[in-house]
């Protein structure tokens, strides 16, 4: 189990993290590009425009004039490429030195029109040069700081975002493997229960036997192995509906009265009812009509009201109530008797659980009976549910009725 959560645990991290890590390096690429592409569109604005504009914009040599909004230089050539002077179009009180420098060392390395802008988190200056004419240098001291600076907040940001991740994905590992802990430890707890039972009528039978060798003539040793030998029949047949219910998939439908089907089913509860002098209440709405699996159906039922006769008091009555309102279809089963507790309401349904394990064992049960019911009625798309009240303990089942 430790395992599976790891691996679910990894599963979303890396994903998670992989989506933001792209999140964020797509950003900064359309950053990069966005930094990039105003670099060029600069230097194609500045290399159309006239030599005579660009001189009158800035009187003359070394008289800056605003008008761009990065640091940017025009190096006019003579003919012979050596440099005329030098024009700087923003207020930054650059060294003109150091730009007449690198003019001589562009016009050395190039004989021929070239642009480059290279990498922006690298290069200092990017430029245009056209030999015999001028070249248009950008310093992108100031792109490259805003790179960084954004490169910083990014690396910081993914990094809170990955704690956050972090968090995440361990609260959803173990959300995801919770029903899958549960579903695992149930069956353990299956395995065990039914060891458990099916251990006791062995250890009889086999001491049973036993003694029958040694004094054949008792007839108790074998009416013992006959009875444990059925408590086994009973526990195996009901582990079988149980196993049949919870892995039918698809049930084979079809229409069926249900208020018909409930009355049949308790006509041949009378007898049994009357012996047992328990009063039986019905309220049965005609003409219920319901898509299902009528023996499916008629075995909730007589799950329901042998689990509501077990459990009711000496001359109690049971109640069976079939209605429908709207789209719903309720059936109830309740029965006068010693109330469940509120903690345990739910957990009646669990397979092997007893409220009092000795009484269940006296009376053969073993506490699969709620547990096939609840997997009845969700194999027909439905809920059930258990209440006290009153003095009276009651089964509730909603269907939803198809249009």
């Amino acid at each position: 189990m430790k395992k599976l959560k790891m691996k679910i645990f990894w599963t979303i991290f890396i994903i998670l993290s992989f989506f933001s890590l792209s999140v964020l390096m797509l950003f900064q690429v359309q950053n990069y590009r966005k930094e990039k592409i105003n670099i060029q569109e600069n230097l194609s604005r500045l290399g159309n425009e006239p030599v005579k504009n660009v001189l009158n914009e800035s009187d003359k040599f070394n008289n800056p004039k605003r008008f761009l909004d990065v640091t940017m230089y025009t190096i006019l050539l003579n003919r012979d490429n050596t440099v005329l002077g030098v024009i700087s179009h923003t207020e930054d009180g650059s060294v003109y030195e150091e730009i007449e420098e690198l003019a001589e060392k562009i016009v050395k390395e190039n004989k021929q029109s070239k642009n480059k802008i290279g990498n922006l988190y690298l290069n200092r200056y990017s430029y245009s040069y056209s030999p015999s004419n001028r070249i248009i240098i950008i310093d992108n001291q100031e792109v490259q700081e805003r790179l960084f600076d954004l490169l910083s907040i990014s690396i910081a940001f993914y990094f809170l975002i990955e704690m956050c991740i972090f968090i995440v994905s361990k609260f959803l590992s173990r959300w995801i493997s919770k029903p899958v802990e549960e579903s695992f430890n149930k069956q353990k707890q299956f395995i065990a229960d039914a060891s458990h039972e099916l251990k006791t009528p062995l250890a009889v039978i086999m001491a049973s036997s036993d003694a029958l060798k040694s004094n054949p003539k008792e007839k108790k040793w074998l009416e013992a192995i006959e009875t444990e030998a059925e408590r086994m029949n009973k526990l195996i047949t009901n582990l079988l509906d149980l196993a049949k219910v919870e892995n039918k998939k698809e049930i084979v439908e079809e229409e069926i009265n249900f208020s018909k089907l409930v009355e049949k089913s308790l006509l041949t509860l009378e007898s049994l009812l009357y012996d047992s002098k328990i009063a039986l209440e019905e309220n049965i709405e005609k003409e219920i009509n319901i898509k299902g699996n009528s023996e499916e159906l008629k075995q909730l039922l007589s799950i329901l009201m042998d689990n509501a006769i077990k459990h009711s008091s000496k001359k109690g009555k049971i109640k069976v109530e079939l209605k429908q309102i709207k789209n719903q279809i309720y059936l109830t089963v309740s029965n006068k008797g010693k109330p469940i507790p509120k903690e345990e309401e739910e957990k009646i349904f669990e397979r092997f659980y007893r409220g009092d394990a000795s009484h269940n064992r006296d009376s053969n049960r073993y506490g699969l009976g709620l547990a096939i019911a609840k997997s009845i009625v969700e194999n027909h798309h439905g809920t059930i549910k258990c209440s006290s009240n009153n003095d009276y303990t009651t089964f509730t089942v909603s269907f939803k009725k198809e249009k």
